[in-house]
């Protein structure tokens, strides 16, 4: 039986009324995008890099071999529409789905069966919803969301950046400091996470991928102050070692991130895994307008020059810069400055510094939790700031107010000694509490 497009299309709008849908934006533009091309009849030909730019505001150098944006985002909607199903829309005439495989939006009419109606809250979801490498599903436990939260996050991360290869160091293992999945729920850490985790937007960790300039036939080279390809040509340094090596031209790669914020989302990845759905990972130069507006963000590594990335940067009060700490507008007693060097016991010995920020989201809707740093072990330190308890409570007996709470938006800087690229003490420095005026 063919359906009448108005019939369908009153069927489209019934779902992006219900409170399953209405509180995403990304999912209701997805859907409408390929109910159109599949009431069109050009569904069948959609390629993931034309949804990814076409739907989902990806840029144009979006790579569907490096970024699973795209097939996260659909995971999220099929089971959104089996969530809409088995809820408010388990009377509703007309059944539309995302089968496997495709983008085609199939729609079918429903006999609805007469008798009792059986209340929707105790119908759990199925155990096949789980094949989706997207976790939100229920019905398969903690236990089971947690692992595939790790496992995505790893392989995540190995896709970003082969664990950083820029930051490798040569004849030192990767040390994968990974959290136990049983950390405990402390006051202070549901301090830090409870605006984040407690509201009903999906969360993006964001893994930070700087732009990094390829010499075909030689490697890549990264410089600190270069952060657009437009700049690449002004780059005295990058075009002298290009005419040194007599390389014809470079290109631009967002492919790689440092070793420690690779561990950092390793970290992360167990924490999380025990008490947030739904997750998904990307890349700092594919993180869209839509997900800043729409969804909670935690961003991983070195803020860099992507347009998003930049308007973070609004009514802060300390910057990361390549060489320490920008100390916008210091107290008695406060550096402007603070640089990053050796510590007393020689060059391995290193004294750096971890930046942590919670500002609102774009339009002030959601949250943005930034941990940022220079080194190895500064993005680390800043990851287990949030999820060790003692260091945790550290932290937050510093930034408590009179009242015992802490600031809802803020920056703290937090000193980390290390040794190898691995974090050995981590002590608090000083915080601002943020005003939002934007």
């Amino acid at each position: 039986m063919v359906l009448e497009v108005e019939a369908a299309r009153s069927q489209v709008e019934r779902i992006f009324q219900s409170k399953t849908f209405r509180s995403s934006d990304v999912l209701r533009h997805l859907l409408s995008y390929l109910v159109d091309a599949s009431l069109a009849g050009a569904a069948d030909g959609l390629k993931e890099y034309t949804v990814a730019v076409d739907a989902l505001g990806k840029p144009t150098s979006y790579d569907p071999r490096q970024e699973s944006a795209v097939r996260m985002q659909v995971g999220r909607l099929r089971q959104k529409l089996a969530e809409y199903y088995r809820t408010e829309g388990v009377d509703d005439p007309i059944h539309i789905d995302l089968p496997k495989g495709g983008f085609i939006i199939t729609f079918e009419p429903r006999k609805i069966p007469s008798g009792p109606k059986i209340p929707f809250e105790g119908i759990p979801a199925p155990d096949s919803a789980l094949a989706e490498p997207v976790v939100e599903a229920g019905g398969g436990g903690w236990r089971r969301r947690e692992a595939l939260l790790a496992c995505g996050l790893a392989l995540a991360v190995l896709a970003a950046g082969f664990f950083g290869i820029v930051s490798w160091r040569q004849g030192k293992q990767i040390r994968l400091a990974v959290a136990s999945s049983d950390v405990p729920w402390t006051p202070e850490i549901r301090q830090i996470w409870e605006p984040i985790l407690s509201s009903n937007r999906p969360l993006v960790v964001c893994i930070a991928t700087p732009l990094s300039a390829l010499i075909p036939g030689f490697g890549f080279v990264r410089e600190f102050s270069v952060n657009d390809w437009a700049d690449v040509a002004k780059s005295k340094g990058i075009n002298a070692l290009k005419d040194a090596l007599h390389a014809p031209t470079v290109q631009p790669t967002y492919g790689y991130t440092g070793v420690g914020t690779a561990d950092a989302a390793l970290l992360l990845g167990e924490f999380l895994g025990a008490r947030q759905k739904n997750v998904v990972v990307t890349r700092s130069n594919l993180l869209s307008l839509p997900e800043l507006m729409e969804e909670n963000v935690v961003f991983l590594g070195p803020l860099t020059g992507e347009r998003e990335i930049r308007a973070l940067r609004v009514d802060q009060e300390i910057l990361l810069e390549p060489d320490g700490i920008r100390n916008l507008h210091p107290r008695p007693g406060e550096p402007a400055f603070i640089p990053e060097g050796p510590g007393a016991k020689g060059p391995e010995d290193l004294d750096t510094y971890s930046l942590i920020s919670r500002v609102p989201g774009l339009q002030g809707r959601g949250e943005i939790l930034s941990l940022s740093g220079n080194q190895i072990s500064s993005v680390m330190a800043g990851a287990q700031a949030l999820t060790d308890p003692s260091v945790a409570k550290m932290l937050i007996d510093k930034m408590r107010n009179s009242s015992g709470s802490i600031p809802r938006y803020f920056q703290v800087v937090l000193r980390v000694r290390s040794m190898d690229g691995v974090p050995t003490q981590i002590s608090y420095l000083f915080h601002r509490e943020l005003t939002i005026t934007r």
